[in-house]
């Protein structure tokens, strides 16, 4: 994974393009904060396909998702 300002990426974008048609990831940053990344088609593609089969395939259970993502805001106590 790359970071690189959104002047840098503007100013040598066929680098950049390069990268991530090669299988790298490109975050573009703006004032010190992500404002974007740059991926492949095929990883973004992939990525949503992942994240949604379970709900494409009906094997979706809203509780169990809802508890499985609140773990990651539990405290450590």
């Amino acid at each position: 994974m790359t970071t690189a300002t959104a002047t840098e990426v503007q100013n040598n974008f066929g680098k950049y393009l390069h990268m991530v048609q090669t299988g790298g990831e490109v975050i573009v940053m703006k004032n010190g904060k992500e404002v974007a990344r740059l991926v492949s088609h095929d990883k973004s593609v992939s990525f949503l396909t992942d994240s949604l089969t379970g709900i494409l395939k009906n094997d979706y259970n809203e509780k169990e998702s809802r508890t499985e993502r609140m773990k990651k805001y539990e405290s450590a106590d």
